[in-house]
Formats: structure tokens, sequence, C-alpha cells
């Protein structure tokens, strides 16, 4: 009788190193709690530094006693490691902590069903809804989809597989449009279409604006994923007797099918909160408007700038909700992209 030897883990802590380190921790925590109470040093940042001095001492006095003076710099450097970890996670737990607990006490059931066409921002939160905030969002999304996925995908076909005269050029501006403010995507579309155009303030018109920081994102993403695609099966395709275009839309596209939804996802992400756009080309209607061509439109984003910009507790209270609502939105929109990306990656 064969017997399976368990392979063993000798990095792996054990249960003394687990209760080492926790005893470690909850010293540390003990003694950033006394300093914070016992002296001037108060407050989150306070706690804080205290508790990372302590920690580190702490555990450099442990370490030396079981390991010698070689332990001295792993643990300084452990230290330095965790506290830039804390630095960089602290402020996004903080941000959505604060979300989280000042947006969810506007929450009502009369939110999603209701529009502010008989209610004010300086109602009581129980009066009105976001509806039609939610619905001018969705138009804006679905209007700026049609307009920058096919134009983004299709350049990064052309950059990618075609690598024509013009290519050079062609993503110098992608580049460039990469790094156009928001505002000034705006403006464009104010002085360009809705001066000068049968296309007057709408929801279409916002869409445009939001396309034009759409473009680049969904173009340079889905680049990156048209490259991952094996130089193999483009071959294999122009070796059976494929033209180049046969090949790009029958082997190259399937291939890179989730990588360039994610990317699409990814750029739905980048113009679902911005709101300098909106101001100049929605223009803020408080009803519910079925028609994305014509007439004042409304957004989360723009829901949020006017209640922060009345100031009262009740505008604030509704912008905090609209807030919460659009973050939920964004990480959603994250998290799909992140699990087609994994998919595709797997196989």
């Amino acid at each position: 009788m064969t017997m399976t030897v368990k392979p063993r883990k000798p990095w792996a802590p054990n249960r003394k190193d687990r209760v080492r380190s926790l005893s470690v921790l909850a010293v540390a925590v003990f003694g950033a709690w006394a300093v914070v109470s016992f002296t001037g040093l108060s407050g989150k940042i306070g706690f804080i530094f205290s508790f990372v001095l302590i920690y580190t001492l702490v555990q450099a006095i442990v370490g030396v006693r079981l390991r010698g003076s070689k332990a001295l710099g792993d643990t300084v450097a452990q230290s330095i490691i965790y506290l830039g970890s804390a630095l960089v996670f602290m402020p996004v737990a903080s941000i959505l902590y604060m979300t989280v607990t000042k947006g969810i006490k506007g929450l009502h059931f009369s939110l999603f069903t209701a529009s502010m066409s008989n209610a004010s921002f300086l109602d009581p939160v129980g009066n009105g809804g976001l509806l039609h905030a939610l619905v001018g969002t969705l138009y804006l999304v679905l209007i700026a989809m049609v307009v920058s996925v096919p134009m983004g995908i299709l350049t990064a076909l052309y950059l990618t597989e075609i690598k024509g005269k013009g290519a050079g050029f062609i993503q110098f501006v992608v580049q460039a449009m990469s790094g156009v403010p928001s505002v000034v995507a705006g403006l464009f579309i104010f002085t360009s279409v809705i001066l000068v155009s049968p296309l007057k303030t709408s929801a279409a018109a916002g869409a445009l604006a939001l396309a034009v920081l759409m473009i680049p994102t969904v173009t340079r993403t889905s680049q990156e994923v048209l490259l991952l695609v094996p130089t193999d099966l483009r071959e294999a395709g122009l070796a059976m007797g494929a033209t180049q275009w046969r090949t790009v839309a029958m082997i190259v596209v399937p291939a890179a099918r989730n990588g360039l939804i994610t990317a699409t996802i990814l750029g739905v992400a980048r113009i679902a909160g911005e709101t300098a756009p909106l101001i100049f080309t929605i223009g803020g209607a408080d009803k519910l408007n079925m028609n994305p061509f014509k007439d004042y439109q409304s957004a989360l984003p723009f829901y949020v700038w006017k209640g922060l910009t009345l100031g009262t507790p009740e505008s604030l209270q509704r912008a905090w909700t609209g807030i919460l609502i659009l973050l939920i939105l964004v990480l959603s929109l994250f998290v799909a992209a992140r699990s087609l990306g994994g998919r595709r990656m797997a196989k």
C-alpha cells in the first residue's frame, strides 16, 4: 500500500507565527489608542501614525529576539510596505464609506419611480425622485455607445491590422484626444453643433460630447486587446486563402470578442460620471423627457451637481444619494469589465 506524502509548505506561517502576529497587532492597536487618548496627538492621522510606529518597533523587537539583528531590516521594509498599502487603500475606503453612509439616508421607493417635476431640491427628501436622471443617463450612454463603439473598434482595427499610411497620424490624434479635458468636449459640441445645427440642447447633443471622450478609451483598449490575438491565427486564415478583411472579420474579431466588450464597458465607465460636458449640452430638466433629440434632458451627474450647488440640507442629501447610485453603477461596470477580462485571459 502506497502512501501519498502531503506536500509541506515551510514558508507558510504556523499557528505560533499567527498568534505572534496577532499579539503584535493587538499591542500596536492598544498602544496607538493610548497615545491618542492621553497625548495631544489625536485624530485618525495621529492614530495611524502611532500605530505604524509602535507596530514597527514591537515587530522589530520580536524579530531581533527570534532571528537576530538581520531581522531588523526586514521588519522596517515590511512596515514601509504596509504603510504604503494603507495610504493607498484608506482614501478609497474613506470615499466609499462616506458615500454609502451619507447616500443611504436618502433612499426611498419613489426615488426610482418619480421625477422632480412636482418637487424641488429644497423640498423634503421624500418628495420627488431621480427617474428623469436615470432615463437621461441611459439615453446618453446608449447614444454615445452607438457613435463611439463602432468608430473606436474600427479605428483600432485599422491601426493594428491595416496599418495604412495615415496610421501614425491617427494614432497621434487618438493619444491627443485621450488628454482632452471634458469641459473642452462640451464646449466643442456647444459651439460646433448646438449653435449652428438643428440639433439643440438635448440628450443627443450631450451624448456627442461624451462620445468625444469615449472614443479614445475604446480605441486604445481595443488596440491592446487586438494585439493579444496570436499572429498564428491571422497567418492560418491567410494560408487557407481568406482575404485580409475576412480574416479580420471571421477570425481576429471573434477571438477578441470578450476583450472588445471589456473595452466598451470601460468606455462607458469613463463617461458615466462626467458632468462638465453636460452643463453645456443637455440643459438639465427636472421632468421626465422621453425624446432624446428634443428639449432639455437630465442625467445623474447633472442631478448631483445641481444638488451640490444649491447647498441646502435637502439638496445636499439628494446629491449624496445620486452620488451613491452613480458610484454603484460605475463600480458594477468595472466589475463586469474585470470579469470579462479574466475570462478572456483564462481562455
